[in-house]
């Protein structure tokens, strides 16, 4: 049975048992995508020293990104304990490296877009800023102490490798991955992508990079040794997000304008399937056993759907509906299976899924 909870900022209530989901807690009025961080280690690396000095992460947390306000919370599972620091950017994304103890996200800068922009453009013969990468150090994290990278236009996600020595993070402006050493906190390369970059994620044995190209309805395929891009897939209509199951084989593609997601075939690199979800699906997270699929449909800021679909990896079909909260956007599945975590923007909530 599925359990029914609710935090509020500043105080926790448990109900009875009911079904679906949880609303776990409400943090802010629009938050994007969340990070789980539900490991041992923590690390300090934000002065880019060799990583030493650990501290126990305990139950775990969760970290989203209020792209709006400009912050970043972080919710203790242990106890609902939300804590919120600001940081120099508008977070689209945050990610959690397990085993060092950072947090990246990425975005632009809080006083570029602030500068730069007027109305619906930018002023005249003004420079567009450049997009950042951010590191905090979670074991001070209350601090609010971070380093900061420049990257290229508009970064939309960032993700690590297992060792967690590289970043890449998406530049949807300039149709490019770059590449940071997390160690010195340099750029030490770029990929080219199709048309507008936006979610990517990393093959499980680290060789190669999915990335969902918005505008021209394309999966670019990065090999991470050599930086080229070696395959093109078309998908569908405004690919957001890609996820890969546990061994591989498959990779998801959310297809936000299709309400749909595409089933590509790593081994070929085709599309296999598309399962109809719900309207606008945003993020997408495959559970550890390989089993399911979540997809978070996020709906429009008009009609925001409220809705995961979970799709059933045997079948290919959606097998459930489970109601969360207006805006469903990111989501992420707890490292042990046991529970799902979703973002709602427009409702300023994270629910919890078990």
């Amino acid at each position: 049975m599925r359990t029914h909870s609710r935090i509020n900022a500043g105080a926790i209530a448990v109900a009875a048992p009911q079904p679906l989901h949880t609303d776990l807690i409400r943090i802010t009025r629009r938050m994007t995508l969340l990070a789980l961080a539900a490991a041992a280690g923590f690390a300090a690396v934000v002065s880019f020293s060799p990583r030493a000095g650990a501290e126990s992460a305990g139950a775990g947390f969760v970290y989203t990104a209020d792209e709006h306000g400009g912050s970043v919370s972080r919710i203790a599972l242990d106890g609902g304990k939300v804590d919120i620091i600001p940081v120099p950017v508008m977070p689209h994304n945050v990610q959690f490296v397990p085993d060092t103890g950072i947090l990246l996200m990425v975005g632009m800068p809080m006083s570029g877009m602030e500068e730069g922009h007027g109305g619906d453009g930018h002023g005249e013969g003004e420079e567009e800023p450049k997009g950042r990468l951010i590191v905090i150090d979670t074991a001070g994290f209350a601090s609010g102490q971070s380093a900061s990278i420049d990257v290229g236009a508009h970064p939309a996600h960032v993700i690590a490798d297992a060792q967690g020595k590289r970043a890449f993070v998406s530049n949807s402006e300039d149709n490019r991955i770059s590449v940071i050493d997390l160690d010195t906190g340099t750029a030490i390369g770029a990929a080219s992508t199709g048309d507008y970059p936006h979610g990517l994620r990393m093959s499980p044995d680290g060789k190669s990079i999915y990335v969902a190209n918005v505008k021209d309805g394309t999966v670019s395929v990065i090999d991470t040794a050599t930086l080229a891009e070696t395959a093109t897939i078309k998908v569908g209509s405004a690919p957001v997000q890609v996820g890969f199951v546990p061994d591989g084989s498959r990779v998801y593609v959310s297809l936000r304008d299709d309400n749909k997601v595409a089933v590509i075939d790593t081994a070929t690199k085709e599309v296999t399937g598309r399962v109809e979800v719900g309207r606008s699906p945003i993020q997408v997270h495959a559970t550890p056993d390989g089993r399911s699929v979540y997809v978070a449909n996020q709906g429009t800021d008009a009609e925001p759907d409220d809705t995961v679909s979970v799709i059933d990896v045997a079948s290919g079909t959606v097998v459930e509906t489970i109601r969360t909260g207006a805006g469903a956007h990111g989501v992420v599945v707890s490292a042990d299976g046991a529970f799902v975590f979703v973002t709602n923007i427009m409702a300023g909530t994270v629910s919890q899924i078990s």
